[in-house]
């Protein structure tokens, strides 16, 4: 589970608790920097390295075994055909994962930008005698757009790996599947069934204005900028009125997203 923040990714793992062959807590996930340290790591060792000169193939094996087996051993308690592992950073790992994990899979949450920027604005309104976590609550809206937005940005990180999944190739983009926003939030049973069947499990019946509840993941590490909240009804999100000079510069730098999940704005 991936995709961009405020884009409905707690309510989407909310929905897939309900299925009895997902495991999904809902919680962001260690696993996906966890390995990217591991190999970091490991590229870097030099008994490793030898021994890859020595006897390539039976220590790459190794290597792959080892990884396989930190992720099995990270999910060794559910018994679920499926288990979610929520984490933005896996928009960059794909072709890691899919080596790892042949019968991966990744769903990608989006949303039209503007309402983005305008959740997080509308909850730092809410909030501010408290920074976000890089320190931006001192500039001005303007400016908090362009650092949001900006290639390290929140925003602009998961974004720009959301364009370069659109130059992979097929059997790649054959394992992601696009879930906007604005249609989970209008038609969320016909959302669900596609993604049920996409995972080739049974279709789950839930009824949208009576949801399971559980803990949602923790905000303090986001200075509750981020809100994570589970409800148990699904409800029409607030309208958020962004300033018309913002609008229009992310329709022109990023006119490759409204293209590709917003053709008709």
């Amino acid at each position: 589970m991936t995709g961009l923040p405020r884009a409905g990714s707690t309510l989407l793992c909310q929905l897939l608790w309900h299925h009895p062959d997902i495991d999904s807590t809902g919680h962001s996930s260690p696993l996906c920097p966890a390995l990217n340290k591991l190999r970091h790591q490991l590229s870097d060792n030099e008994f490793l390295l030898s021994q890859l000169d020595v006897d390539f193939d039976i220590v790459y094996q190794r290597l792959l075994n080892a990884f396989r087996g930190f992720i099995n051993g990270w999910i060794a308690e559910s018994e679920s055909a499926w288990v979610v592992d929520k984490n933005r950073g896996w928009l960059n790992q794909l072709e890691m994962v899919s080596h790892l994990d042949p019968d991966c899979r990744m769903l990608v949450c989006v949303r039209e930008l503007g309402q983005i920027y305008g959740s997080v604005e509308a909850q730092h309104q809410k909030t501010l005698l408290l920074d976000f976590p890089d320190h931006l609550a001192n500039l001005s809206r303007y400016a908090r757009a362009d650092k949001l937005f900006g290639n390290e940005g929140v925003i602009g990180t998961p974004l720009k790996a959301i364009e370069s999944l659109q130059e992979i190739d097929k059997r790649l983009q054959d394992r992601l599947y696009y879930v906007v926003f604005e249609h989970l939030m209008s038609e969320p049973v016909t959302v669900m069934r596609e993604i049920y069947k996409w995972l080739n499990l049974p279709e789950a019946t839930f009824d949208p204005k009576q949801l399971k509840v559980k803990a949602h993941e923790s905000d303090s590490y986001y200075r509750f900028k981020y809100r994570h909240k589970t409800y148990p009804e699904i409800q029409p999100p607030t309208r958020h009125s962004i300033p018309p000079r913002i609008e229009a510069e992310l329709k022109k730098n990023f006119a490759w997203f409204y293209r590709t999940f917003y053709p008709g704005i």
